[in-house]
């Protein structure tokens, strides 16, 4: 094919003038391409060349275009009213709603309007671009063009081939992509494609986490964004996003992979879907909004330490040593002994394992255990879990002497592993299995969870700072203590994990 992206007067079209199809005009305008925008409502899509028009004029009164690239990005697009006026189009974007039967019949339409060579594309974020592209005549032309919504801000473009298309139209749509100034990523067409795969571990396995009632929301929320590094909690986004957007989608995801456990949906955000408690546009969802405000409840402060004799437990030799220079520093009273005295407090450092059978196994009074969570160091939060019998003295000593500096602590009730090491080990299995089936490279994978959630690393980063045999540890923990088949671990994790390499080292 002779289809180039880079050439003068390359013609794209849209269809659908909602948020997204808007976006992609824009980023198409801005790269120098001709836009023709179409969408059934008429005004639509003057409603959307007058944002776009307002959207540039703001960006070059603020110094980030000139005036002149401004209004000439908005001379590039033209308002159609008629699908029939897509025939010179070189690739046409579609982005209307995910209805699987509409977008056929978009499709079924489009092949009878543009050229033989023009590429067609779908913006598809949940539905098989195989399957839109089934019943076209000429399968090989129609790929996956998945952009992030907002489109001008989010950097990400997923490429998608389908079974059938052509290696051609996805290297004209990695390469529009780049022109129309996005990063884009390839994949294979699989049920949620990259991102949406992988942000399943983090609000998924949040949810999973609420429903066995270890914490409440803003702990959880606390937790992710002080001592793991996420710019925004899991329950806060998921309030963000709307759970009549996010379960919807995970329902998909969870049956398009024929109930892979992984993703395997939470019956309580169902059941709060069903409530109407939605999040933000709702005024009430995990949280509570008032004028758009988010209503965050003030975090109790922490006991003050009674001065109690602590042993710290050396079954994890660097985390112990750790825990041990933080507590003598802290002006605990430290007890050197092989076992802590009578009225000591305990505390443990496990791995994927809830505090009971860590006593259990160390043969530890579990009544004066408590767990600390150091996957992600002390410096910005500390997470403390207690068994079903922990003592409210000892775990009240143990609060208020880990808080004692300043630093913020969480007290959370019993679990198999820690909300960080949980969610964190999660994201890192998913991106393993994607990689393994061959779906997108480990670098894209990577690059594409950061661009796409804005991530503090991708999957491969989580492992590799953290240490791929951590977080086989934690999978194997849980896995064996809960018997769920969403915690084992990926033969792509264990293989690294096991001859000590990065989790992007490829197959040879």
């Amino acid at each position: 094919m002779t289809l180039d992206h880079n050439q003068e007067g390359l013609v794209v079209g849209v269809i659908g003038a909602g948020a997204m199809g808007r976006g992609i005009a824009q980023v198409a305008a801005m790269g120098g391409c001709a836009v023709k925008l179409y969408d059934a409502n008429g005004d639509s899509s003057l409603e959307a060349l007058a944002q776009i028009n307002g959207l540039l004029t703001r960006a070059a009164d603020k110094g980030r275009m000139s005036a002149e690239e401004a209004e000439a990005a908005v001379a590039r697009i033209d308002i159609i009213g008629d699908m029939g006026d897509f025939s010179p189009c070189d690739v046409v974007v579609e982005a209307v709603i995910e209805d699987i039967d509409i977008k056929r019949q978009v499709f079924a339409a489009l092949e009878g309007i543009v050229r033989a060579d023009a590429v067609l594309a779908t913006n598809t974020s949940s539905l098989s671009v195989t399957t839109i592209a089934a019943q076209c005549a000429n399968p090989e032309r129609v790929a996956g063009l998945h952009f992030f919504n907002p489109v001008p801000v989010m950097k990400l473009v997923e490429v998608v081939a389908g079974v059938r298309t052509a290696p051609w139209v996805t290297e004209f749509l990695t390469g529009l992509g780049a022109r129309m100034g996005r990063v884009p990523v390839n994949v294979a067409d699989v049920p949620g494609f990259l991102v949406n795969q992988v942000g399943r571990g983090y609000t998924i396995e949040a949810a999973h986490m609420l429903s066995e009632n270890i914490a409440e929301p803003v702990d959880f929320d606390r937790i992710m964004r002080d001592a793991a590094g996420f710019r925004m909690g899991p329950f806060e986004l998921l309030d963000l996003t709307a759970l009549d957007v996010t379960h919807p989608a995970t329902e998909a995801i969870y049956g398009q992979h024929f109930h892979e456990p992984r993703y395997r949906p939470s019956s309580m955000m169902k059941t709060r879907m069903d409530a109407g408690l939605l999040g933000r546009k709702t005024k009430q969802g995990y949280y509570l909004y008032d004028e758009g405000a988010q209503q965050i409840p003030e975090e109790t402060a922490a006991p003050r330490y009674d001065g109690r004799p602590v042993w710290v437990s050396t079954a994890a030799p660097k985390d112990g040593a750790t825990l041990n220079a933080l507590v003598e520093t802290l002006g605990g009273k430290l007890e050197a002994s092989a076992r802590p005295s009578a009225e000591a407090l305990i505390l443990v450092t496990p791995l994927g394992k809830d505090a009971t059978a860590t006593a259990i196994e160390q043969d530890l009074d579990a009544g004066r255990t408590v767990a600390v969570d150091m996957l992600c160091g002390l410096d910005r939060r500390r997470t403390l879990m207690t068994t079903p019998i922990t003592r409210p003295e000892f775990a009240a000593a143990a609060h208020g002497l880990l808080a004692s500096d300043g630093t913020p602590a969480t007290l959370i009730r019993d679990s198999v592993g820690f909300p960080s090491q949980r969610i964190i080990a999660m994201i890192v299995n998913i991106g393993c299995a994607i990689a393994q089936s061959g779906a997108a490279s480990p670098e894209d994978i990577d690059k594409a969870v950061q661009l796409g959630l804005n991530y503090p690393y991708g999957p491969f980063g989580f492992g590799d700072t953290y240490g791929a045999a951590k977080i086989l540890a934690i999978l194997e923990a849980m896995h064996g203590l809960t018997g769920d088949p969403r915690y084992r671990p990926t033969p792509w994790l264990r293989r690294r994990a096991q001859l000590g390499v990065s989790l992007l080292t490829e197959e040879s």
